[in-house]
């Protein structure tokens, strides 16, 4: 077992103070030794006694809950609780600085448990990148938690169809480049944002050993019906084809090379009764960034 397993790195608060549009405060839980961030916004009981719905917003890689800032006001105006944790090595998370620590089990076991923990319930799960990768394996293990879904830009890691050259391409960038500039990568991929908004993307890597998670992601995809996550995908895929009761709602970046409109067409056709997606043209692979546009179409299909 490495020697820094137990003492992972934790980004300096100072780093996450006055960033634009990101007014939140931090909550907190301890899982496996690892403090995990996440936001809880808008709890509260409904005046026409209704159960309140909850957004639950899953990020991706190299991306934080910084990324769903446009998104959050929205559906919290519209009655929501809105939730949405970092992954370990990610964000105000604990940050393991060993690679060997990252994998695909660790992220989605501590998802389950923060949704345990929290008890969260009439789920509106909001999922992009890995976030999909991960979070679409869920709901078939706690099915009566989940009623809606808002998918963006990803896929399931079913490991039985090749990656597509765009990804493959990004995870050979990633690993010739161990200390990439998330803030740079976003500017390049969202031309429309600030650089203050860009830097809040680096802001939770002081280092290049803080961004053990964000080198290890791309490599942890299943490409092989055996590795690691890919049983649980193919899984997932059969479950969201036959056993889905809830509503979905498919968003979609045009501009994305990576995950963009054959990928979730692909995805859509193993969504059962998934409608016609919204599909953003100038929205690229972080469809957040366009989040206002995305929350106003999704809250407006599920009046």
């Amino acid at each position: 077992m490495s020697p820094f397993y137990n003492r992972p790195m934790r980004t300096p608060d100072e780093r996450f103070a006055n960033l634009p549009g990101f007014p939140w405060a931090p909550s907190y839980l301890e899982w496996q030794g690892h403090r995990v961030h996440y936001l809880d916004e808008g709890k509260a009981p409904r005046a026409d006694g209704r159960v309140q719905p909850t957004l639950l917003c899953l990020h991706g890689e190299p991306t934080w809950s910084y990324l769903y800032r446009k998104m959050i006001p929205p559906f919290l105006a519209a009655g929501y609780r809105v939730v949405a944790p970092d992954f370990i090595g990610f964000g105000r998370s604990d940050k393991p600085v060993e690679d060997e620590v990252y994998s695909f089990d660790f992220h989605r076991n501590m998802l389950l448990y923060l949704i345990e923990k929290l008890n969260l319930s009439h789920i509106a799960l909001a999922v992009q990148d890995w976030g999909g990768l991960l979070g679409l394996t869920v709901p078939m293990e706690m099915p009566a938690r989940f009623e809606r879904l808002l998918v963006m830009n990803t896929a399931l890691g079913t490991g039985d169809a090749p990656l597509s050259d765009g990804f493959i391409a990004w995870r050979a960038y990633v690993n010739k480049n161990p200390g990439i500039d998330c803030g740079k990568l976003l500017a390049r991929a969202c031309p429309q944002l600030s650089a203050a908004e860009a830097a809040a993307y680096e802001a939770p890597y002081p280092d290049a050993a803080s961004k053990a998670g964000v080198r290890r992601f791309p490599n942890l995809v299943p490409d092989r019906p055996d590795a690691p996550g890919a049983a649980l995908s193919r899984r997932a895929r059969d479950w969201w084809q036959n056993a889905w009761q809830g509503e979905a709602f498919m968003a979609i970046g045009a501009k994305d090379p990576v995950l963009g409109p054959p990928v979730m067409q692909a995805l859509r056709k193993i969504i059962r009764d998934c409608p016609e997606p919204y599909i953003h043209a100038e929205g690229g692979h972080f469809l957040q960034e366009w989040g206002d546009d995305v929350a106003r179409e999704a809250l407006k299909q599920w009046k």
